[in-house]
């Protein structure tokens, strides 16, 4: 059974960075593409950048696309999402989320889902 288990949230003052991590089982990246997705308050959820196991990363971030980095862990079977230069507009909670093959923007495409960590950026 596939499953992912998102953790590394927390509250982060502004200007800060985080390190989210987003844990495999049940299957790797390998055949897989793996994105997180982020919903704010009142707002629908949405991609924030993707890594495929048949190579590319894709970023879907509507702005400050340099502030995100996305990477994979082999030995930890973790893909990692790295959020520098934290601003009060990243609040929301963040999902990792997979599906076969290739990254794909809209949540609709993926299959597979956690449940999501809290990130809030307050000073």
């Amino acid at each position: 059974q596939k499953q992912l288990v998102e953790s590394g949230g927390g509250l982060v003052q502004p200007g800060g960075s985080l390190k989210l991590s987003c844990e495999l089982s049940g299957f790797t990246l390998e055949g897989h593409a793996i994105a997180w997705f982020r919903q704010a308050p009142g707002k629908e959820r949405e991609a924030v950048i993707c890594i495929s196991g048949i190579g590319g990363i894709m970023n879907y971030a509507a702005s400050g696309k340099d502030r995100f980095t996305i990477s994979w862990n082999n030995a930890e079977n973790t893909v990692h999402l790295q959020v520098n230069d934290l601003k009060a507009e990243d609040t929301g909670v963040y999902y990792c989320a997979a599906r076969l093959p290739r990254c794909s923007g809209p949540a609709g495409n993926y299959l597979t889902w956690g449940r999501g960590t809290q990130v809030t950026v307050a000073s």
